[in-house]
């Protein structure tokens, strides 16, 4: 079993920036890619970075230029860091741990951008 907690999450104007983070405990070894979800009101849940084995990055077409994704080993923990953002950047933003065969989710962090 994998244990996710997000935090990082809050109310913010546009052009801010935000550092999610996503704290993993639990049976880690089996791990083969830790990433960066998020789902918009009424939107379906779309994935933004993924971190692989190796440490490749891996970004989709919504999280270009504006998005980064980094991990801290010693703490079990991956970041996701948010510049400039932008209403349409409002969502409920989750990190996902996956092994070969099954995917862990944590609760989510509610990010808002509004002015």
């Amino acid at each position: 079993q994998v244990q996710l907690v997000e935090s990082g999450g809050g109310f913010v104007q546009p052009g801010g920036s935000l550092r999610l983070s996503c704290a993993a405990s639990g049976s880690l070894s089996s791990i083969v890619a830790m990433g960066w979800y998020r789902q918009a009101p009424g939107k379906q849940r779309e994935l933004l970075a993924r971190i692989l084995r190796g440490d490749v990055l891996s970004y989709t077409d919504a999280a270009k230029d504006r998005f980064t994704i980094s991990r801290d080993n010693a703490k079990n923990t991956i970041f996701l860091q948010i510049n400039n953002l932008k209403p349409e950047d409002t969502a409920v933003y989750f990190c996902a741990h996956s092994t070969p065969y099954y995917t862990y989710w944590g609760q989510g962090t509610r990010v808002t951008v509004s002015s």
